[in-house]
């Protein structure tokens, strides 16, 4: 009888329960708990399943370029990161208000771990999360328009509650580039948040984007609802500015900061 519904919890898929039923079988000790908390042990190994496997999937979709994680932020290096900040960030209320989050500085400093974290953060809090190069994003719309597939493209960004655009503005836009950047924050306003990284300072990104009305437009949109980390300090990357942080001091779950 347990064999039949074993089978049969497999075939509903659910198979964290099925596994779990199976191993409580093996436990003679196992009948010296009521009924109710062997249905509880078992739903909770279900659900947590569940949860996981969801989680995965997020962080799949999310295509994020580091496994990071804001536990294993490196707080010790000077680097005008305020830790206020950070633990407001870690709570995710900006997300549920549609704010959006600069990480500006240098080149090696670990703006795209941090915005990596944060998004893994977001993945973790259950939010739908995208990590896109900003100039890998551009082209993306670029070649959508061509098979008529923008309009679609652009209402999947409108839906992802976090967007990761790193390397922002690493280049002066074209002029189809401004119109498809401005759809896209102009979609997102108000709807979800958008964490900007990059090196160039934002004094220099009306230059980048090229256009003083667009500029004007997305700034709007992006920096007055924004919380601002500038970076300063030396690289974190081996081979320049400083060594690399020494692997014993890293977390062993996910990647160390930088």
């Amino acid at each position: 009888m347990i064999q039949q519904t074993i089978e049969k919890l497999h075939a509903l898929r659910l198979g964290a329960f099925a596994d779990a039923l199976r191993d409580q079988a093996g436990q003679p000790a196992i009948t010296e708990l009521s009924f109710e908390e062997r249905l509880a042990m078992l739903v909770d190994l279900q659900h947590s399943s569940m949860l996981n496997a969801a989680l995965a999937k997020r962080l799949k979709r999310a295509g994020m370029r580091q496994s990071a994680c804001l536990e294993n932020l490196d707080l010790r290096t000077p680097r005008n990161i305020d830790r206020g900040t950070i633990a407001t960030l870690a709570g995710g209320q900006w997300i549920r208000q549609h704010q959006n989050v600069l990480i500006i500085g240098p080149c090696g400093i670990g703006k795209s771990w941090l915005s990596c974290a944060l998004g893994n953060r977001a993945a973790r809090d259950g939010f739908p999360v995208l990590y896109k190069r900003l100039s890998r994003l551009l082209d993306e719309l670029a070649v959508a328009r061509l098979h008529g597939r923008q309009a679609r493209a652009l209402t999947t960004l409108a839906r992802t509650r976090v967007l990761v655009l790193d390397d922002w503005a690493m280049a002066k836009l074209t002029a189809e580039q401004r119109r498809d950047l401005l759809e896209v924050i102009d979609d997102r306003h108000g709807r979800g948040s958008t964490i900007v990284a990059t090196q160039v300072p934002l004094d220099r990104w009306h230059d980048m984007i090229g256009d003083p009305t667009y500029a004007d437009a997305i700034l709007d949109r992006l920096v007055h609802n924004a919380y601002r980390i500038e970076l300063k300090g030396k690289s974190k990357r081996p081979g320049l500015d400083e060594p690399a942080i020494d692997a014993n001091e890293k977390a062993p779950a996910a990647p160390a900061d930088g």
